[in-house]
């Protein structure tokens, strides 16, 4: 991981979602930045002209053309992005589609709409290595 601040990358297609990570990450976790990406076919090519290795790549899972799971399986094909972090975010979060999640290969999960005072702490955990599957302040499953 990087040893300064985190490099994120958020993949959405929702401009309301958008400004609200934005205003989280930049405001209220003090991060210089957030990379906005979107889902499409030239998706690699976007993240390497970043110039940077993300530590948290976040990807919301219902996008069009690719959603999240596709866009997970583009980044476990190229080995630059083997230790990014790659979480979903997705406003489905019934067990069964946490556990489809973590079959599938994400490092974890947080449920939408963000909870603002505990995303800070959720990226924290991340950073640092520990797995999050984190359920909208119901729950918190760790597999």
């Amino acid at each position: 991981m990087n040893s300064q601040k985190p490099i994120l990358v958020y993949v959405e297609d929702d401009e309301n979602s958008i400004l609200v990570m934005k205003l989280v990450v930049e405001r209220v976790m003090k991060l210089p930045a957030l990379h906005v990406l979107h889902s499409r076919a030239d998706f690699i090519e976007q993240v390497k002209r970043l110039g940077v290795v993300p530590d948290v790549f976040l990807l919301d899972v219902q996008m069009k053309p690719f959603d999240g799971v596709e866009l997970l399986a583009m980044l476990r094909k190229d080995p630059q992005f083997k230790c990014s972090k790659v979480i979903a975010l997705t406003a489905s979060v019934t067990n069964e589609e946490v556990s489809l999640l973590k079959s599938g290969g994400f490092d974890g999960a947080i449920a939408k709409p963000l909870n603002i005072e505990v995303f800070p702490d959720l990226i924290t955990r991340i950073i640092n290595g520990e797995p999050v599957w984190y359920i909208a302040g119901f729950t918190e499953l760790i597999f």
